[in-house]
C-alpha cells in the first residue's frame, strides 16, 4: 500500500502550522511596535536611550 496520501497530508499540515506560526509572529510584532510607539508618544521612553 502506498503512503503517498499520508506523506502529502503531513507536508500540508506542517506547512499550515508553520504559516500560522509565522503569521502569529508578524501580527504580534506589529502589535508590540504599535504599543511601543504609543508609550513613547505618551512620554515613556526606552531605558536604552537614557544611556
Amino acid at each position: 500500500m502506498s503512503h503517498t496520501f499520508f506523506i502529502a497530508f503531513s507536508y500540508v499540515l506542517t506547512a499550515l502550522v508553520m504559516t500560522g506560526l509565522i503569521l502569529r509572529a508578524v501580527i504580534d510584532h506589529r502589535i508590540q511596535v504599535r504599543a511601543l510607539a504609543d508609550l513613547e508618544a505618551r512620554g515613556i521612553g526606552r531605558r536604552s536611550r537614557h544611556g
